[in-house]
């Protein structure tokens, strides 16, 4: 299946899936800027990345914008975020950006990536930093609140290439 895997990535967590995928896919890869000049009419899937922060997804809209155009097409989106797997939260946020019924016809995914203090725009940097000091000052403190303090205090790295096989299970079926 000629599959084009198409993402935009901040820190670079995203684009490691990205390649991952259209890697062990054989598919085309580009970065969202150069695949918006590019007629995707030759390919059959199209799977799209984007980051996530604050329960929005990078560049959704866009995503969105073009699937009526693409409905003849297998499409697939993942998402990379800050927070593990486990969290329930990601169900949450996916559900919030994917209940509408024309994005019934993509299939969702969530891999978890990190957080890259160095690679941050200083913006991205900066309201990072205010919500720990919120979270730090809150009385009363949860243990999830103690571990979100933990987890987003500095840069971790939890990619990893086991999070691509559901999209490739995907991909092939």
């Amino acid at each position: 299946m000629k599959t084009m895997v198409i993402y935009n990535s901040q820190t670079g967590f995203t684009k490691r899936y990205a390649e991952w995928i259209a890697a062990a896919a054989g598919a085309d890869c580009l970065p969202l800027a150069e695949a918006k000049k590019k007629d995707m009419s030759a390919y059959e899937a199209i799977v799209f990345g984007g980051w996530a922060c604050a329960g929005s997804i990078s560049k959704l809209g866009w995503f969105k914008e073009n699937m009526e155009r693409w409905r003849d097409k297998k499409l697939i989106v993942f998402c990379v975020g800050a927070s593990p797997m486990e969290s329930p939260d990601i169900a949450k946020a996916l559900e919030q950006h994917f209940n509408e019924p024309k994005l019934e016809q993509a299939s969702v995914f969530y891999c978890p990536g990190g957080l890259s203090y160095e690679k941050m725009p200083a913006s991205s940097r900066l309201m990072m930093k205010m919500f720990v000091k919120m979270l730090k000052a809150k009385k009363n403190k949860t243990k999830d609140d103690e571990e979100q303090i933990r987890w987003l205090s500095s840069s971790y790295d939890i990619s990893d290439q086991k999070y691509i096989e559901p999209i490739l299970t995907c991909l092939r079926g």
